[in-house]
């Protein structure tokens, strides 16, 4: 198996190749000081000395050479054993990245330890803060959503979402839901706000109507009553049914009284008359088996997507612009809010030590497997040309030192003739 490679291997290669010849330039510079001061007939101590720097220098360059070429091929391509160590003993190399993985970087303690120390909740909710960032994750989730509702439009995708769906609902209790809808609705008083809004409509609506109702009288008044009291009627019927509206408003009005009753009745037959209970869950798998339910959730769903569709299609898309939105705002409310960040770092440490925790092994066993695929040939070029820039300084420090160590020892051996 072969791998693709990384962006700048091209200029990482030929810089590879100047580091090579300025350590390869030092070697052969040494070699010639060493044989240039070699043919000396009569060297004194600078050139002596030059000579042993030299001759150390080459020893020095010609060991570092060996090392860094056995690493990756056979030096001079001879069979020297424990050389070529990379291609040679990949899939060892492989074994023991594996291991060395599963064993440090996934214990459990120490993710444990980096994810509390990072912080995820809090960097989530500082990088959506940011705007641009909300935005791009928006523009992201609106590409996607194009996609997910063409593949939501396909015939048979929505035959088995309906399917699934009215599996599910079949086998649902939705009368706890029910109870504890009926709960807020009645103990809050939504009920009789809900009246009120319906009595105010209907007041605008025969307030709009007064002229209609006035015609409506008049064609179905005999011909012999006169105008003006078909007027009066038409004028009473509305001002009566206009204060009867307002008259149910009141507080106290009996009707409000029995609307309320109705109310708490309903609850109470939700929650202790199965007879009640059962005769609900007719009605919902009636609806559900009804053709016309199934034709109008289609209907309603190919319009709503139809919509959405559109909007995404904008370049001042309502739907993007909100959901940016909806991002920064919740990113703030993250920040703001400590618990809910503790929280969601908590879920986050329990969910990634859940995953690692049993896989550990599986993910040791998976990069020994990939190292393995890889080609020998190919990998030692690719850790060459990552790492082979550094140790060509090796080369060079190698030349160097051995060189300083050469005069070194040349200066204290003529230091010891001198003292004898």
């Amino acid at each position: 198996m072969t791998f693709a490679g990384t962006e700048g291997d091209d200029g990482r290669r030929a810089e590879l190749g100047r580091h090579k010849r300025r350590a390869t330039g030092l070697l052969l510079a040494m070699g010639a000081g060493f044989v240039g001061t070699s043919l000396i007939p009569d060297p004194g101590f600078g050139w002596q000395l030059a000579r042993a720097a030299a001759e150390a220098g080459v020893v020095g360059g010609l060991a570092d050479w060996f090392a860094v070429t056995a690493l990756f091929r056979r030096p001079l391509g001879l069979p020297i054993p424990h050389t070529a160590i990379i291609p040679t003993h990949k899939d060892r190399i492989g074994e023991g990245l594996g291991r060395f993985v599963e064993r440090h970087f996934l214990d459990p303690e120490l993710v444990a330890t980096r994810l509390r120390r990072a912080d995820p909740a809090g960097l989530l909710a500082r990088w959506l803060a940011d705007p641009a960032h909300a935005r791009a994750v928006a523009d992201r989730l609106a590409a996607a959503l194009p996609r997910l509702l063409d593949a939501a439009g396909d015939a048979e995708l929505r035959r088995f979402l309906h399917e699934a769906l009215g599996e599910r609902l079949a086998r649902a209790d939705l009368v706890p839901a029910a109870v504890r809808l009926f709960e807020t609705v009645t103990n809050e008083g939504h009920h009789l706000r809900l009246f009120d809004d319906l009595l105010v409509l209907v007041d605008e609506q025969v307030g709009l109507s007064h002229d209609r109702i006035l015609s409506e009288v008049a064609s179905r008044s005999a011909w012999y009553v006169p105008k003006m009291v078909d007027r009066a009627i038409a004028e009473r019927l509305v001002n009566g049914l206009r204060a009867y509206l307002a008259e149910l408003r009141e507080p106290g009005h009996p009707t409000r009284a029995n609307l309320d009753r109705a109310f708490r009745n309903y609850l109470d037959r939700l929650q202790h008359d199965p007879a009640f209970r059962q005769q609900l869950a007719g009605v919902r798998d009636r609806l559900l088996k009804d053709p016309q339910t199934r034709e109008w959730i289609e209907a309603a769903w190919a319009h709503a997507r139809e919509a959405v569709l559109a909007d995404l299609a904008r370049p001042e898309s309502r739907l993007r612009a909100g959901l940016a939105a909806g991002l920064v705002a919740l990113a703030e409310a993250l920040g703001r809010d400590e618990a809910i960040r503790a929280g969601l770092n908590d879920t986050a440490e329990r969910f990634v030590l859940a995953v690692i925790v049993p896989a550990r092994a599986e993910i040791g066993r998976f990069i020994t497997d990939v190292v393995k695929s890889w080609d020998a040939a190919l990998v030692t070029d690719r850790v060459e040309v990552a790492f082979g820039r550094d140790l060509q300084y090796i080369r060079l420090n190698g030349t160097l030192v051995g060189a300083l160590i050469g005069a070194g020892l040349f200066l204290l051996a003529q230091i010891w003739a001198g003292q004898g």
